[in-house]
């Protein structure tokens, strides 16, 4: 039939299904309130639908008919949301299935009894009315699993419903009111699955409610309709396999309504699902797995399109269609959604955001994709709208096509295709480069980087005549290896076409031998982790960029050995053109703390881990910037020190929420930095000199706060899975280690100002010239900045300071002895200590009366400050803080590669004379 409706129009009732259901219905459709539909007004429409006389099963249908007429209206004359229509059709959803269940288990309780409960404690806490029932006399906790766009609330408009049913265990009813007709746990939701599907997806003179799936449970159409909990969790350690993990990505208990509540028993599905779509390591496993999904979906959609080319224009499953989308973020929540709690989102626009927040994806490009997403399901819509038909497939009729566009806004079916056509382009390029080719030859250029073997195949020892000797000798013990023989064929191909790749980058000049012998170092512990190889295979920016890493020094190499992990942050696009940000860090530390909170992941061990993850990826991007050149040793000790007070201050924050005990919501501390981290001169792998604060009036003050510092401690020093953060040292307190572990602050401030018996030594006083006020009361920072300038603006006699500071010298010289043929580039005369300790008398003889030096700026300014106030001879200074600078180059650079810091002494001979003649200048001759 035509419809009535002139071409173009963007009224709703050119819809052949809203003509329908106004013919039929017309009398029922003021029965659903106004506006959007939702929970409440769909449940007063079913009221209302049951009151004229309407069963449970035609009520349901009509709902449904009255439901997506206002929807049609809504979408197509008022431009509603993307997310007001899919929410209510998943409204709909939710409660047509809380009526079933509620009608199915009326009905089999009255039969056979309720089911009962395993025996036991219960795999999680019970609701909050149920937590006094006795366990033997407890029904069994059951839930309707939604999957897919029903549990992410994203339904369109026609479309079916992919379910899962659990229960909690086996067991038996509890028989009819005469104690007979029991039956099986099993049985009896077998029944139950049974009858829902009838309430709900049988066809009757009313239609159905939902078209119902149930193929995505455990063994598919061959599986029991319902399982248990602990068969789930068996099928998922045994047979789940990588595509299931991605349609359980999206997974919500969605009835009966009180399981689905959040304090509702559906939350003891989450240790079982959790762990199963999310690994602990990053997972490049996946790449292939959804792959061949992709391949397998798109080859269907051309065999169902044979001889039917209209069937071509599929947004959903055509090249660019609104499944490459969902393919594209659910890939980048699995890989990552491990170690990045942050990421598991349901509804893919809510998920394209956080992918783009965490760096995983260009801003720019996620709002690309958005768009195409919101623009394609309104499409999808329309398309179903014009005979509520499960399809995603253009129209081919003119008079459709028109409509459609209208609708959408574009004022003839050109404009509108030519709009669809670019939205999917950009579609089904971001897929392309993350998914689409083959995977061995994106961003890879040369010999060894189109899967052509250099005449190998998978055979490891026939590409040992083509290595270089140092690569053939560290590869040989391969051939035999236990770990290499107990690799997957799969796997063991990866393997192969690494080192082909390398050794044609070896070839090229694009990596050294050096570098793939350290790459062989770094796999070989890793090989049972696949998915590394999967990642440098799937890759090859992030293959290149490790062999740049583990070519330029050792350190380097040897910190990736301890925490492999790190190696994604070499596939980020902002690598190179970022520095560290506290603001940025803090947030997202919070943001996974809370997504772990929020799914009950929240205990100790996994924030402990969640921290070491943070900091070392962190660490390790400066390190990438730093090897690449574009880092200064200055801002490379910066964004450590910056990196390390961020640490401080949420490990303070996260261990006081934590502190048993506690008395007020906020601690009145002080975290004092001394050495490298008050200097802000951290390097890699520095330790942190630190003194522990309190100022407290409270009784219990000394062993709360003491109690809090040790759980600081631990925190910041015990070993996980994920390594360590810090190694702390506290001998700065006052009368060090046999000190306070935490002092209040007025002790710490007369003891700094020698008030009374106990007080400071010179050399703590050199020390706090460097402190700082890291983490704590902001009012403390004030009044420590008030205790540092008293110190260090104290009189003092000149003569009896530089004689204790040269004596303080001395013995460092002694304890740390050179050969008469090096220069120790810290501890030589004319090293680095020499600056740092006339700086420090600098500040400790003169900054009472030259303000500029009072500042913990660092020994360079501090250095060109004493020049610019008179204290210095013109050009001492300046060329003492060039020679420093150098000298921390040096340093640097040898740390890096675990070389020796005592050089030839010809090499620094111009650095050290300028900072000898420092000495000689402000503390004399040695």
């Amino acid at each position: 039939m035509i419809s009535s409706v002139c071409v173009g129009s963007a009224r709703a009732d050119h819809s052949r299904f809203v003509q329908r259901v106004r013919r039929r219905y017309d009398g029922e459709r003021a029965l659903l309130p106004p506006g959007a539909p939702t929970a409440d007004t769909l449940h007063t429409a079913l009221g209302a639908l049951r009151e004229r006389g309407y069963g449970l099963d035609a009520a349901l249908r009509v709902l449904r008919h009255l439901a997506l007429e206002r929807l049609a209206v809504l979408d197509c004359e008022q431009a509603a949301s993307l997310e007001v229509i899919t929410r209510s059709v998943t409204a709909l959803a939710e409660l047509a299935l809380d009526e079933a269940a509620r009608a199915a288990c009326a009905e089999l309780d009255a039969l056979h009894g309720q089911p009962m409960a395993p025996e036991g404690e219960p795999p999680g806490p019970l609701p909050l009315g149920a937590a006094g029932e006795p366990s033997e006399g407890r029904r069994c906790a059951w839930w309707i699993v939604g999957m897919g766009k029903f549990g992410a609330r994203e339904l369109n408009v026609s479309s079916d419903i992919d379910l899962i049913y659990v229960y909690e265990g086996e067991g038996e009813t509890a028989g009819n009111a005469e104690g007979r007709n029991r039956i099986s746990n099993h049985e009896y939701f077998a029944k139950v699955v049974k009858r829902i599907h009838a309430l709900v997806g049988d066809v009757t003179e009313h239609g159905q409610v939902f078209r119902v799936d149930l193929a995505l449970r455990p063994n598919g159409n061959s599986g029991p309709p319902a399982v248990s909990l602990g068969a789930l969790e068996d099928y998922f350690q045994v047979q789940g396999r990588e595509w299931e993990r991605f349609a359980w990505l999206k997974s919500r208990v969605v009835a009966p309504a009180e399981s689905a509540h959040r304090d509702g028993t559906g939350q003891w599905l989450r240790p079982i699902v959790l762990p199963f779509v999310f690994r602990r390591y990053l997972d490049y496993g996946v790449f292939e797995a959804l792959r061949r999904l992709h391949r397998q979906i798109r080859e269907h959609a051309a065999r169902r399109a044979a001889g039917h080319p209209e069937r071509a224009n599929d947004v959903k499953l055509s090249r660019g269609g609104i499944r490459e989308i969902e393919f594209i973020v659910q890939l980048l929540q699995v890989v990552r959604g491990g170690q990045f709690p942050e990421l598991r989102t349901r509804p893919t626009l809510q998920a394209l955001q956080r992918v783009a927040q965490a760096g995983l994806m260009p801003l720019d490009k996620a709002q690309q994709l958005a768009e195409a997403y919101v623009f394609l399901r309104r499409v999808e819509h329309r398309i179903q709208y014009l005979d509520d038909q499960q399809t995603h497939v253009l129209p081919t009729r003119d008079d459709d096509l028109a409509w459609i566009a209208a609708t959408m806004g574009y004022a003839d079916t050109p404009s509108f295709l030519g709009a669809l056509d670019a939205h999917r382009e950009v579609v089904a390029q971001e897929f392309d480069t993350l998914l689409g080719g083959d995977s061995r030859s994106a961003g890879c250029h040369g010999k060894g980087c189109h899967g052509a073997a250099r005449g190998a195949g998978d055979d490891l020892g026939a590409l040992l005549p083509q290595c270089p000797p140092a690569l053939a000798d560290r590869l040989r013990p391969w051939i035999d290896h236990p770990r290499v023989q107990a690799l997957r064929d799969e796997a063991r191909a990866r393997l192969v076409r690494l080192v082909e790749r390398t050794l044609a980058w070896i070839d090229e000049g694009r990596a050294t031998e050096t570098a793939a012998v350290r790459l062989a170092d770094w796999i070989e512990p890793l090989l049972r982790r696949e998915s590394y190889l999967a990642l440098l295979q799937e890759r090859p920016a992030v293959h290149e960029r490790l062999l740049r890493v583990l070519g330029s020094a050792r350190w380097p190499a040897r910190y990736l050995l301890r925490h492999p992990g790190v190696i994604d942050e070499l596939a980020s696009t902002e690598l190179y053109q970022s520095r560290f940000d506290a603001a940025a860090f803090a947030a997202d530390l919070q943001a996974r703390r809370w997504s772990l909170h929020k799914t009950g992941e929240d205990d100790d061990e996994a924030l402990l881990d969640l921290l070491r993850r943070a900091h070392h990826a962190e660490i390790f991007r400066t390190l990438a910037r730093d090897i690449e050149g574009l880092l200064t040793v200055e801002q490379v000790a910066d964004d450590l020190s910056a990196l390390a007070d961020t640490v401080l201050q949420i490990t303070s924050q996260w261990c006081w929420q934590r502190l048993k005990g506690r008395h007020r919501d906020e601690p009145r501390h002080a975290i004092i930095g001394y050495g490298k981290l008050g200097g802000k001169e951290l390097g890699y792998g520095s330790d942190l000199d630190i003194v522990f604060l309190y100022d407290d009036d409270d009784e219990r003050a000394p062993e709360i706060y003491a109690a809090f510092v040790r759980k600081l401690i631990n925190w910041l020093t015990v070993k996980t899975g994920e390594g360590d953060l810090f190694e702390i040292d506290t001998a700065l307190r006052p009368n060090g280690n046999s000190g306070l572990l935490v002092t209040s602050f007025q002790a710490y401030a007369n003891y700094q100002q020698n008030r009374g018996s106990n007080t400071a030594w010179t050399w703590e006083h050199q020390a706090m010239t460097r402190a700082r006020f890291v983490v704590g009361s902001p009012d403390l920072g004030a009044r420590f900045d008030a205790v540092r300038e008293a110190v260090i603006t104290a009189p003092r006699d000149p003569a009896a300071l530089a004689a204790e500071i040269r004596a303080m010298r001395q013995r460092l010289y002694d304890a740390h002895p050179v050969r008469a043929d090096r220069f120790d580039l810290k501890h030589s005369p004319g090293g680095m200590i020499d600056v740092e300790f006339a700086v420090q008398y600098l500040v400790l003889a003169h900054s009472a009366a030259h303000p500029a030096l009072r500042a913990n700026a660092g020994n360079i300014a501090l250095l060109q400050r004493a020049e610019a106030a008179g204290l210095l001879p013109a050009g001492v200074g300046h060329a003492a803080a060039d020679a420093y600078r150098h000298l921390r180059q040096l340093q640097h650079r040898a740390r890096l590669d675990e070389a020796s810091t005592q050089i030839d002494p010809a090499d620094v001979a111009a650095q050290r004379d300028a900072v000898l003649a420092l000495w000689a200048q402000v503390l004399g001759y040695i």
